[in-house]
């Protein structure tokens, strides 16, 4: 049941990486509302530096963001299948799905809406199941 649970947290984790990605690059579903907001991050800097646009930073935070989520599933969805017994044995690697888990969710609530956030928490809630069903 263990395993199980590591990969059904560390798919949603996965979906939710890949719709960010394609939602990044294709359609309009992270674009501004008001097109004219998205103008001026186009024609907008930054403070740090003038070499990019706010609207291609916007981008590559969104791709980044996108890659973080997509890590866990690149990590543990092997672990889960091939490797369990690492899991098993690292304290660290078990329980750091967890701790992502819950920065993820305390930045959804904060800034983001409801389908990520609902997401995280079931990914979150089978991470934290796994470690419980290992040491019943």
């Amino acid at each position: 049941m263990e395993k199980w649970l590591f990969v059904a947290g560390a798919s949603i984790f996965g979906m939710l990486g890949t719709a960010h990605l394609v939602y990044t690059f294709f359609g309009r579903r992270l674009h501004p509302f008001e097109s004219a907001v998205t103008e001026a991050m186009k024609k907008g800097t930054l403070n740090i530096t003038k070499d990019t646009t706010v609207w291609k930073a916007w981008k590559g935070f969104n791709a980044s963001h996108s890659f973080a989520a997509l890590l866990i599933p690149g990590v543990y969805l092997p672990l889960a299948l091939f490797h369990l017994e690492v899991l098993h044995e690292s304290t660290w690697l078990s329980t750091l799905p967890v701790v992502m888990g819950g920065i993820y969710l305390v930045l959804a609530k904060k800034y983001w809406f409801k389908v990520p956030f609902f997401g995280i928490l079931m990914a979150t809630l089978c991470f934290v199941a796994a470690i419980v069903v290992r040491n019943l």
